[in-house]
């Protein structure tokens, strides 16, 4: 190993080191009794995302694989989050980094994204950032990231500090300290994979749940086995589901998942943001609606315990679309109907 890379994996060691865990926020609503529900707070990593940890991770992998030296040039296919954390550890190492993501993307993120140094190149549609991110770092000698196809395997999902472990760390004074379920939504798949492959390796009796928005096909996939299976629309919840089938996708982890709409994610979005006083990102709102279903599922049963989920960004990055009401208006409505379900659990 060269000089430049071992300083560096430390540079990237020693942001770590000085980076403090994020926040476990238990979350009281009356209405579900003896059901204990919590929210791990990724927004207050260094870079605001739970995207911080795979940058993090993709960039450890990619130095000790040999794929980066201190003159490569970093490309990424993201929709925002990724590009932000890989910009900020591009920018540590002195790398030039480019981002590749839809037109549509929120202008809080590019303007992040470029905060950071980082460049954005704009394509049409979801769909495309595939190939272009490709044709880019093959133009240019560098080394596309490839979030989609390494997520699950940059992690050591045996410890090490992911986030499955210090969930059940941070558990372990709770009323019910293993979790009944922990529940997320799906961008690449690596965390639902990191998740459920540690849950699986101690041993726990706790259950992973995926929630999925309307237009992915990661449900589809997990119901099917149908790998090929491929969407004309991509998400319109910012930075999870996909249009195909992810490398990092590992459906045998997962215990069970839910098909999520839009207007549902939008009005969970909202009631959570009221609950914190802060305001989170839609993701968050998808995540909130997977957390109530199983709550709710729980307590027709009779059951008692615990569900873990995630606030995967803040929602100030999304001030002009997901938290406009004019904005929602004509992209996004709520479903007025589930956010008068969602006032009689307050």
């Amino acid at each position: 190993m060269d000089n430049w890379t071992k300083h560096a994996i430390d540079i990237i060691e020693a942001d770590y080191a000085r980076s403090a865990d994020t926040h476990l926020i238990p979350l009281n609503l009356p209405h579900f009794e003896n059901i204990d529900i919590y929210l791990k707070d990724e927004s207050t990593h260094p870079t605001g995302s739970l995207k911080h940890r795979l940058a993090r991770s993709l960039f450890l992998y990619a130095l000790c694989n040999g794929w980066i030296n201190q003159d490569t040039a970093i490309i990424e296919s993201s929709s925002g989050s990724t590009a932000v954390s890989e910009a900020y550890f591009a920018r540590l190492l002195g790398l030039k980094f480019i981002a590749v993501m839809a037109k549509s993307t929120a202008k809080e993120k590019i303007k992040q994204i470029e905060f950071y140094g980082g460049q954005c190149h704009l394509v049409d549609c979801t769909t495309l950032i595939y190939s272009e991110s490709e044709r880019l770092a093959k133009s240019l000698g560098g080394h596309y990231m490839d979030q989609f196809t390494y997520a699950e395997r940059a992690t050591d999902w045996r410890g090490n500090n992911n986030i499955a472990e210090r969930i059940f760390y941070q558990m372990r004074k709770e009323r019910y300290p293993i979790p009944t379920w922990l529940v997320m939504s799906p961008g690449t798949g690596g965390t639902s994979a990191t998740i459920g492959r540690y849950i699986r390796y101690q041993g726990h009796d706790s259950r992973l749940y995926v929630v999925d928005p309307t237009e992915s096909v990661f449900y589809d996939y997990y119901k099917s086995g149908d790998a090929s299976l491929t969407s004309s629309q991509g998400s319109r919840i910012e930075g999870i589901g996909r249009p195909r089938v992810e490398p990092s996708f590992i459906p045998g982890v997962i215990d069970d998942m839910q098909k999520v709409t839009n207007g549902q994610s939008m009005a969970a979005m909202l009631m959570l943001s009221d609950l914190l006083g802060r305001k989170v990102g839609p993701s968050s709102g998808t995540n909130f609606v997977g957390v109530l279903h199983l709550a709710e599922q729980m307590k027709q049963q009779k059951q008692t315990g615990s569900i873990v989920s995630l606030i995967c960004d803040s929602g100030e990055r999304y001030l002009n679309t997901y938290h406009n009401a004019d904005w929602r208006t004509q992209n996004l409505p709520v479903d007025e109907d589930y956010a008068n379900y969602l006032q009689t659990l307050i």
